[in-house]
């Protein structure tokens, strides 16, 4: 597993807490599993690939998700 359980920030500025790594259960696509710091009802999944990707705004390029703190 690459993606470490912990607190990220999202290039958008939006903190998520990484819960782990969920499988596809006929694709066995890995899936991050993250919920927002503010609101625990607010969950999400990403493919694994797509929450590690760099991203282009304003003509700048950073991660989509930074950690912040390892738990």
């Amino acid at each position: 597993m690459s993606v470490k359980k912990g607190i990220y920030r999202h290039f958008k500025g939006h903190v998520y807490r990484v819960f782990g790594i969920a499988k596809h259960s006929e694709t066995l696509e890995e899936y991050v599993v993250y919920i927002n710091v503010n609101d625990e009802n607010d969950i999400w999944i990403r493919p694994e690939n797509m929450f590690l990707e760099t991203v282009t705004r304003d003509g700048k390029t950073f991660p989509r998700f930074e950690l912040i703190e390892e738990i």
